[in-house]
């Protein structure tokens, strides 16, 4: 039997709970197992960590081809787990990739399809009628955590990730407000934490570092228990900004750089725009190294604690590499082979990379072309815990995939939509990947390209004129996977 500390429905915190998300819950046809009074083992209960980089290019890390950064934990974690090679974000920027994440919807159909700001802080909340990743493991017993950036609500609307499934939370509830690494404040749950005065030259506290020594508490507080621990890093998003110490030292002067010239902090005022940086691609290679020493902290903590054996890790980024606050995509090749940046629906806006780990479960050192996406991981981990999710997903389990035991499905199609720049659609079918720009602008005239990510992964020849007949059937797909949205109007 469960702990008394378990329940299979955990109330909201606030008078926005919803029934109607409690009907959801109540109704998957297996979360009775999880409150049937069957104890979790080390087979059904895994430990699940879900780690997500922001703004980390495809071939920012050193599997993928980086040459002047390094990664060794993610290369090691490679070597010990399986690489998607065809792995895709939920959007080419933020707010709707996370939402295509947690609730297993891609842009066509999620709620949150812009990074939209709300004041005086936060994004457009996500809705409470929705049922997220969180919600699905809290509800078969896990201890849920988030600790990064969260951009899908703000504290006690509908969209508080406490609101959304998980126990605790500690990090930037705001996007906006992550693009300073020495913050005036974090959040603790719904608590404001002040950092009065805290600036680059007057450090009081390094976000990231705050936010990586309580994700690492919260693996020791429920090192006895199944827990699910969501890390949405904000490196190596813009600003370019580290602390003066020895992962920034190895690559100041190594490059040929000039400096960036930015908005610097100005003490009492709020925040805009990026910091300066003097330099910039030293900055940047600091922080994806960074990242790459949280994650072997996380493994590192995993181990020490006996929990290695029993838990799944999985690493993934928010969407392609920006081209923002002196960040130089094109000199580190972050793209890799691929076109386009974050904001771009082409493969380098949208194609991340994807490792996971789980020692007997997953064969060390194995990789596919399976073709997948950020509304594939809520089934997959729903079936990782033995819970079917409700219908109207878009996503598909990855566990065959990922184990080797049954029958992956493959997706019919892919589907990606984007507001911003004139309004962009892309769809992924097998080989084929057609892109549609424009699409306010010119609507249902607005052209097709087409390519064949078989011979042309980089995407440089467009084909529609040689083959009509599928541009047709993306153009069906293009309209049959958009559905209206009042809050991110598109057609």
């Amino acid at each position: 039997m469960f702990s008394e500390k378990y329940i299979c429905l955990k109330p909201k915190r606030n008078a926005m709970n919803s029934l109607v998300k409690i009907f959801i819950l109540l109704i998957y046809p297996l979360l009775g197992i999880a409150c049937s009074g069957a104890p979790q083992t080390t087979q059904s209960t895994p430990n699940i960590v879900l780690i997500v980089a922001d703004d980390l290019g495809y071939g920012d890390i050193g599997l993928n081809g980086q040459k002047y950064i390094e990664t060794p934990y993610l290369d090691q974690m490679a070597r010990e787990g399986l690489v998607l090679t065809q792995f895709y974000s939920g959007s080419p920027v933020c707010a709707p990739s996370r939402s295509a994440l947690m609730t297993g919807m891609h842009t066509g159909h999620t709620h949150i399809r812009g990074n939209r700001e709300v004041k005086p802080e936060g994004q457009e909340p996500i809705l409470d009628s929705l049922v997220t990743i969180a919600e699905v493991l809290q509800s078969a017993g896990y201890a849920t955590g988030a600790f990064g950036k969260w951009g899908l609500g703000f504290v006690n609307t509908e969209g508080d990730p406490l609101n959304q499934g998980f126990d605790r939370f500690y990090g930037y509830n705001c996007q906006r407000q992550s693009h300073r690494y020495f913050p005036p404040h974090l959040w603790d749950n719904d608590m404001k934490v002040e950092i009065p005065n805290n600036t680059p030259q007057n450090p009081e506290g390094y976000a990231p570092d705050l936010i990586q020594r309580e994700a690492l508490s919260f693996i020791e507080e429920n090192a006895d228990k199944p827990f699910f621990l969501f890390l949405p890093y904000t490196l190596p998003h813009a600003e370019l900004m580290v602390p003066e110490d020895s992962l920034f030292i190895k690559y100041k002067g190594k490059f040929d750089e000039a400096p960036f010239m930015g908005n610097d902090y100005k003490p009492g005022q709020p925040s805009t725009g990026y910091a300066s940086q003097e330099y910039p691609k030293a900055a940047y290679a600091a922080m994806v190294n960074r990242l790459d020493v949280y994650v072997g902290q996380v493994m590192e903590k995993l181990k020490q604690l006996g929990l290695e054996e029993n838990t799944l890790v999985i690493f993934t980024s928010d969407n392609g590499p920006a081209k923002e606050g002196g960040a130089d995509p094109d000199f580190f090749d972050s793209n890799g082979m691929f076109r386009g940046y974050k904001r771009d629906v082409y493969e380098g806006g949208i194609r991340v990379p994807f490792i996971a780990k789980w020692p007997g479960k997953i064969t060390a050192g194995s990789e596919s072309d399976h073709i997948g996406a950020f509304w594939d991981l809520l089934p997959t981990l729903g079936e990782v815990v033995n819970h079917d999710v409700q219908t109207g997903i878009d996503g598909l389990s990855l566990l065959p995939v990922m184990t080797g035991e049954g029958e992956q499905e493959d997706h019919e199609y892919l589907y990606w939509e984007f507001h911003e720049q004139g309004g962009k659609q892309a769809v992924r079918r097998g080989k084929w990947k057609a892109v549609r720009l424009q699409v306010k602008v010119q609507s249902d005239n607005a052209p097709i390209e087409l390519y064949d990510l078989e011979q042309d992964p980089s995407e440089q020849r467009d084909v529609a004129s040689q083959y009509p007949d599928i541009v047709n059937e993306m153009i069906s797909i293009m309209d049959g996977a958009h559905v209206e949205s009042k809050i991110f109007p598109f057609l």
